[in-house]
């Protein structure tokens, strides 16, 4: 069993800045891809950004140029650094692992962008 466990929402204001973590039960380099996604009230969950084995990244055309998906993998950590947050980045948060066919998620942490 995978545990995935996400840390670092809150609350900031339009312009600022916050960088979410994932911290994995074992061995990131086991997983094909970890990724972050996102799922606003009244929407669909959707693809935030990816991050495969071979440290190849993937980002959403909304998030590009703003946010930086990263990884330590002596942490078994992968981190989301979101800059330059706007209000329709409001949304839960959450981490993915994909492994064998099979996707693992963690419980989610909120982002709110608000003044």
């Amino acid at each position: 069993q995978v545990q995935l466990v996400e840390s670092g929402g809150g609350l900031v204001q339009p312009g600022g800045s916050l960088r979410l973590s994932c911290a994995a039960s074992r061995t990131i380099f086991s997983f094909y891809a970890m990724g972050w996604y996102r799922q606003a009230p009244g929407k669909q969950r959707e693809l935030v950004a990816t991050i495969t084995s071979g440290g190849n990244t993937n980002y959403a055309d909304s998030v590009k140029g703003r946010f930086t998906i990263s990884r330590d993998t002596a942490k078994n950590t992968v981190y989301l650094q979101m800059n330059n947050l706007k209000p329709e980045d409001t949304a839960v948060y959450y981490c993915n692992a994909q492994t064998g066919g099979i996707g693992y998620w963690g419980q989610g942490t909120q982002v709110t962008v608000s003044s």
